[in-house]
């Protein structure tokens, strides 16, 4: 089956972000870096930047990313929400515990609390300039 996963675009600090959103989410990272892969690291100062990263953690969320080398030209992620962590009331302490690790260093800071619809809702953006929005229902 196809899946969507959000895919996030960092000049230089791929590794890093992935590195704390494993620390917020748990998982696995694997990590490849242009100097890995023959004829990628077209710069020398490229061969550690991160080609791919994928954190894959439980309950099958997969989050990716990866820095730009010097020979593309980098886009910085845009305004509005880049990744929704949602669930159910059965997933409301795995939501918390990653909220509370990003909020480390967030901004424009909208408190997870009950939503006028009935959810939990709360927003941020982390310390990379993601922007994230938390939902939790009750089904």
């Amino acid at each position: 089956m196809a899946q969507l996963n959000p895919y996030l675009s960092f000049r230089d600090q791929a590794r890093e972000a992935l590195e704390h959103y494993r620390s917020a989410l748990g998982g696995d990272l694997e990590i490849s870096t242009f100097g890995s892969v023959p004829g990628m690291a077209h710069d020398p100062a490229d061969e550690q930047l991160v080609m791919h990263g994928q954190l894959t953690a439980p309950g099958g969320l997969t989050l990716m990313a990866a820095d730009t080398p010097s020979f593309m030209p980098y886009v910085a992620a845009t305004s509005g929400v880049t990744v929704a962590l949602t669930g159910s009331s059965d997933d409301m302490d795995y939501v918390r515990g990653a909220i509370s690790t990003l909020l480390d260093g967030a901004t424009d800071v909208v408190p997870f609390e009950p939503a006028p619809w009935g959810d939990h809702y709360g927003q941020l953006t982390d310390r990379y300039g993601i922007t994230w929005m938390f939902d939790v229902g009750d089904a």
